[in-house]
């Protein structure tokens, strides 16, 4: 739908401004965008049921060929109605009937075409790009800058994680995407000095809510951040110079035509922002899977043992913990080139196999881009070795790897992670990232892809007692911002009371075992290698044993029902015919409500894992009443799920 209105010579600081306004509205009406030029600069806003929600901020692109943001004049708009189906396995819903209205626009400057800017408005989403065209005889081009802008009105909050400075922390690996989140907190910031890691999430003064981020992204662009400008207004940014030990351009390079990555902003209410499924909506597989990939839960050593937990006797003990658990993999981590070697591997493989337990193996990601030194180093970055190193695994019966340490978001790096994916599919290996950008897209667009990190993951908890003190915080974040849009490997749901190989000593897990439970509902990830030990098996209660041998990594349906980022969460998610509904707190005082749960029939019997306020769970039975609702209580640190 679209409306289209000229407003000539309007007077504004004493400035003539010519504005060429037309709006685009999603299939609903509810969200209203309207593109306006103003003064030769294309500008866009949105409105949420007449609410706005961006201001109006500016578009465009810069390039070695030519200054796209400015000068332009807007010959034409295209208008159609978008709709695609496609099911995938790996997302929070399995089958997305998508549906938007996009607004093809066409700019020119001095006579020759230039540019369109794409919109596709949906009833949750904005989402916009650029296609840039050939001017005579220049076929290529670099992007060296983007206008692209996000202009928040007054009184908006912030939750938002900001972008670490380059070759800083451990071993010289930032920025590997690990910053602790500040929420509700005011916008005219710049995190640490360079922008914020996508995604970004903001609060109107109008109670609605704003998610900016992007998807697309691949070996044939940059990945972004965004930047304050001033007040409320954001910006993108390009990779930081020092990235990968400042190896590579920050600007990326295309061919003409070419188009950019999608930015989008997924906006109303939390719904909308829990539910969307824009980053897979605007994108398409790259290539075949080679097989039918299996996901699933496993467990790992490393994160109750750390390094040296990587030895044969120790992950030969896994396989069996995982058998007994169900569970069909163990991820074997660092060193276990050295510690436990090749050809011990090949035997450990055999005997996950007669267990029915497959094998995911740690590498490190390095060429030259950081000091990191763990082991296998030296495989991934070289194409020759890796498929030598992936051909080992495919014989040995690997199901996957997990690639660690990787040196920033510009393009070398963004064709780095495409080309592992491409050659771990011709091998039928699944791959994980840590120490990795947001993913962008690439569950649909890699169909080996699994999960990456990029966030504050379990590791934290061993190495810290503040973060096992705010582990409830952060789960109230990480379902409304970072997993919002791509699969999360958190490693997370431990049932230890310390985080030490005897559960005696080291940092104290301060949540619930139901808190445990609830995460690992709430945290997505089709692959999920929980932070569960052997001991685990006799030490913890046997509701939440068995609750963990049951729960799914792969589902079919989210529903927000409740919370506030940073506060409390409660969600509901379907398996098959099977609904979880979880939830945590992080609130000083016990969280009560009455929840509706619309997907239970009335008269169901309910299984509800709850904590008194001493964080001590149980499990009792409860018919659901005619009003389809159930008063919970959530004590701080503890945890809900409900189930039948």
């Amino acid at each position: 739908m679209m409306k289209r209105a000229f407003m000539v010579c309007l007077t504004f600081m004493g400035m003539a401004v010519t504005l060429l306004a037309d709006t685009v509205k999603s299939p609903d009406g509810r969200i209203a965008v309207e593109l306006t030029m103003q003064n030769g600069r294309p500008h866009y806003q949105v409105a949420y049921d007449g609410q706005e929600l961006v201001k109006p901020s500016a578009l465009g692109v810069t390039t070695n060929m030519g200054d796209f943001s400015s000068r332009l004049e807007l010959k034409d708009v295209a208008v159609q109605t978008v709709r695609d189906t496609y099911s995938l396995r790996n997302i929070k819903q399995s089958t997305v009937n998508y549906e938007a209205t996009e607004a093809v626009c066409q700019y020119e400057q001095e006579g020759k075409h230039v540019m369109d800017i794409i919109f596709r408005v949906s009833n949750r989403d904005v989402a916009f790009r650029y296609r840039l065209y050939p001017q005579g005889p220049t076929r290529v081009c670099v992007v060296e800058s983007e206008a692209s802008s996000f202009c928040l009105p007054d009184g908006t909050t912030t939750f938002l994680c900001p972008q670490s400075k380059p070759m800083g922390g451990f071993a010289r690996t930032s920025p590997s995407y690990e910053t602790p989140y500040t929420a509700d907190d005011a916008t005219g910031k710049n995190g640490w000095g360079e922008g914020y890691t996508f995604p970004c999430l903001f609060k109107t003064a109008g109670e609605q809510w704003v998610l900016i981020s992007e998807t697309g992204v691949d070996g044939g662009y940059c990945a972004s951040r965004l930047l304050n400008e001033q007040g409320g207004t954001y910006r993108l940014g390009f990779p930081q110079q020092g990235e990968n030990n400042g190896i590579g351009s920050v600007t990326p390079a295309m061919s003409l035509p070419g188009e950019t990555p999608w930015r989008t902003l997924t906006v109303g209410p939390l719904a909308n922002i829990v539910e969307t499924t824009v980053p897979f909506d605007l994108v398409q597989p790259k290539y075949k899977a080679s097989q039918e990939y299996v996901y699933g839960k496993g467990s790992w050593s490393w994160i109750i043992g750390m390094d040296p937990s990587c030895n044969f006797d120790e992950q030969k003990r896994y396989i069996d913990f995982s058998a007994a658990m169900g569970y069909q993999s163990v991820l074997v981590d660092a060193f276990w080139d050295r510690q436990i070697g090749y050809e011990k591997m090949e035997e450990l493989a055999r005997y996950g196999k007669e267990k029915g337990v497959s094998l995911y193996l740690w590498y490190n990601s390095n060429g030259s881009w950081n000091d990191a030194p763990q082991t296998p180093i030296g495989k991934m970055n070289n194409s020759r070795i890796r498929r030598e190193e992936m051909a080992w695994m495919q014989r040995a019966g690997i199901r996957g790897i997990k690639v660690d340490f990787f040196g920033g978001d510009k393009q070398t790096t963004m064709q780095l992670y495409e080309d592992i994916l491409a050659d771990a599919n011709d091998y039928g290996l699944l791959c994980i990232f840590h120490g990795c950008t947001l993913p962008r897209g690439w569950e649909r667009m890699y169909p080996n892809y699994a999960a990456s990190e990029a966030v504050l993951a379990s590791e934290n908890l061993h190495f810290s007692q503040g973060s096992c003190d705010a582990e409830a915080y952060n789960a109230c974040l990480h379902p409304f911002i970072r997993n919002t849009v791509g699969s999360m490997d958190f490693g997370g749901s431990a049932l230890n009371k310390f985080y030490g190989f005897d559960n005696k000593r080291g940092t104290q897990r301060r949540t619930s075992d139901v808190f445990a439970l609830a995460t690992a509902v709430l945290f997505q990830s089709a692959v999920q290698h929980f932070a569960l030990a052997p001991n685990n098996l006799t030490d913890a209660p046997a509701w939440a044993i068995e609750f963990m041998k049951q729960v799914p990594t792969t589902w079919d349906e989210v529903r927000f029902i409740d919370g506030y980022p940073g506060k409390y969460v409660i969600f509901a998610r379907r398996s098959g015919s099977q609904w979880y509904v979880a939830g945590v707190s992080a609130d000083a005082q016990p969280v009560k409500k009455t929840v509706t749960l619309p997907m239970f029939e009335v008269g169901t019997q309910l299984n509800v894992y709850a904590d008194d306020a001493q964080l001590q769970g149980s499990v009792t039975s409860v018919k659901l009443n005619k009003k389809r609702q159930l008063t919970v209580t959530i004590p701080c640190n503890g945890g809900l799920v409900i189930t039948h």
